[in-house]
């Protein structure tokens, strides 16, 4: 059987994944993830497991797209979610290392300065 490479990130909603050291299989159903725990980060998806599905609304699988190893089934596929991809991959980045220099910068107003140790 031919290796399947990855294309380009975002895969359709719908797809199905199994993720490097992963033990069940994902499938996406959202971009741009936000944790709540994890103020500052931002995930390129979001997912359930596979065949489950979302067992808890409250609970979202968050990952990059880095972290994928094999696409099991690729989700339905149209012009809409083409552009969407394209969108997606031309704004993210920037706005990942703008979150994250105003993570930073909150970071270092939250840290007591040397004077106020004293």
């Amino acid at each position: 059987m031919e290796e399947q490479k990855i294309p380009e990130r975002y895969l359709p909603i719908g797809t199905v994944v199994m993720l490097k050291k992963g033990r069940t299989p994902v499938m996406i159903t959202s971009f741009c993830v936000y944790p709540k725990e994890n103020k500052g980060s931002i995930y390129d998806y979001g997912a359930c497991p596979y065949p489950q599905g979302i067992l808890n609304p409250d609970v979202v699988h968050a990952f990059n797209h880095d972290r994928i190893e094999k696409i099991l089934h690729m989700g339905y596929e149209t012009d809409d979610s083409k552009k969407m991809s394209e969108l997606l991959n031309k704004g993210i980045d920037a706005y990942k290392e703008k979150v994250a220099k105003e993570s930073a910068e909150q970071s270092k107003k939250a840290q007591p300065k040397a004077d106020d140790k004293k």
